[in-house]
């Protein structure tokens, strides 16, 4: 009997992408054949919930991988299999749901009546196959805070982190198949407390120095990490650590208004966020920053508009993801008083995408004439270490995928660096 055939299809945030490679990676390993869904007799769904646009997205999704050729059996995973799990499953006698992504191959083999293979001495995930240059390893889940416009602390639970030694051996994994960059990723990053052999406790800037320390990956980079979690101890670790630690983070400001971020009950005003940028400076002068940002939050005045734009434009963020407030049911927002029409939502989404627009440019266009490494992810286009799109132009086009030290001659009209091998060491 053939191996049987299966999807995963992968819906929402970084997190998930990271998850929905893992289970990829799972099911290839217990024997299964990857195909794409209209082969497949069996389609795992990452589900996200974390606005209600999303949420009808994974009922779309859905409903698309039942109309597939084969009518497959669907696994519903993820955020709002656990949310709303009854819902996915009036769908069809056919939708299965799966709370636990670490189950999804177990139900998988039970559904398709497949026996894996219980070796113990059974190869490494191939993480080779998953095509990455940039491979995410998820150290975290869960988060403890209560922001007023969101749902995930109570679809993920509440914060737990990877043991290191299990972090390490993703790691070694990425490693030897080769992959130049990891990315840790959670969905509360700043939160990290592994634990080591011992009982000893691990935060995220420990994290890394024993990353660095105890394997040879060339790069590491930090995914989201809320602007209360970025200690100096952090930034002096990236500092200290610039040649394989990219300078960059990524920082869900939400909004640049104290009165605005105060009912979001985010814990910090924008006066504070704004002293963090200019502390990240200074330990990491090249630093890039960027941001997710929502406009239209509940009582957003015009004054607080232009307080949010106004701090944004002070930061210089690289890039920005400008959000549009969608009202979430089971949150506090969604009940507050003074909730913003569309248009206006649509108006003030419209003029924070053109500034976000115009800084990513003035940052690149600040960066031409330095050097940076670039991960080369296909031909000689990749990624530079501030998370800009870039050309080598010079580079062997069978580099990737590998690391290269870059010289940034200019921005061509689509906004990609152009850039040529470096012919020296780095200063």
């Amino acid at each position: 009997m053939s191996n049987p055939f299966v999807s995963v299809v992968n819906l929402g945030c970084r997190v998930n992408r990271v998850e929905s490679d893992r289970m990829t990676c799972d099911l290839d390993q217990a024997g299964f054949t990857l195909v794409d869904p209209d082969e497949a007799e069996l389609i795992v769904i990452n589900t996200c919930a974390v606005t209600g646009e999303a949420e009808a997205k994974t009922r779309k999704a859905v409903r698309h991988a039942l109309g597939r050729a084969r009518k497959p059996w669907v696994v519903a995973t993820g955020c709002a299999a656990n949310l709303h799990g009854e819902m996915l499953r009036e769908l069809s006698d056919r939708v299965v749901v799966e709370p636990s992504k670490v189950h999804v191959v177990d139900r998988a083999c039970e559904l398709l009546g497949f026996e894996q293979d219980d070796d113990d001495d059974a190869p490494a995930p191939d993480l080779a196959a998953l095509g990455r240059a940039r491979l995410g390893i998820k150290v975290q889940d869960g988060c403890n805070n209560r922001c007023t416009y969101c749902i995930v602390w109570k679809a993920r639970g509440a914060e737990r982190s990877v043991p290191v030694e299990a972090v390490l051996e993703q790691v070694r994994d990425a490693c030897a198949a080769r992959i130049p960059e990891v990315v840790l990723t959670g969905v509360n990053l700043g939160a990290y407390d592994g634990v080591r052999p011992g009982d000893e406790h691990v935060e995220i800037d420990e994290l890394l120095e024993i990353i660095l320390d105890q394997t040879d990956i060339p790069q590491v980079r930090l995914s989201s990490i809320e602007p209360m979690d970025v200690s100096d101890r952090l930034l002096a670790c990236m500092a200290s650590h610039s040649d394989r630690i990219t300078p960059f983070l990524h920082l869900p400001v939400q909004s640049g208004c104290t009165e605005t971020l105060r009912r979001m009950a985010r814990p910090y005003t924008a006066e504070e966020f704004l002293e963090l940028t200019c502390r990240i400076r200074e330990f990491l002068p090249t630093a890039s920053l960027s941001c997710d940002l929502i406009v239209g939050f509940p009582g957003e005045s015009e004054e607080e508009f232009c307080a949010s734009r106004e701090l944004c434009e002070r930061v210089g963020f690289s890039r920005m993801h400008v959000f549009r407030y969608s009202a979430r049911p089971g949150t506090p927002a969604a009940t507050m008083p003074d909730q913003i029409p569309p248009e206006v939502m649509a108006e003030r989404s419209r003029e924070m995408r053109d500034l976000a627009e115009r800084m990513a440019l003035e940052d690149r266009r600040r960066r031409v004439g330095s050097r940076e490494r670039v991960v080369l992810e296909s031909g000689r286009h990749g990624t530079t270490e501030s998370f800009h799109r870039a050309a080598v132009a010079d580079a062997p086009i069978d580099a990737a995928p590998t690391i290269v030290e870059a010289d940034i001659m200019g921005v061509d009209d689509s906004g990609v660096l152009v850039c040529r091998m470096a012919r020296d060491e780095r200063p």
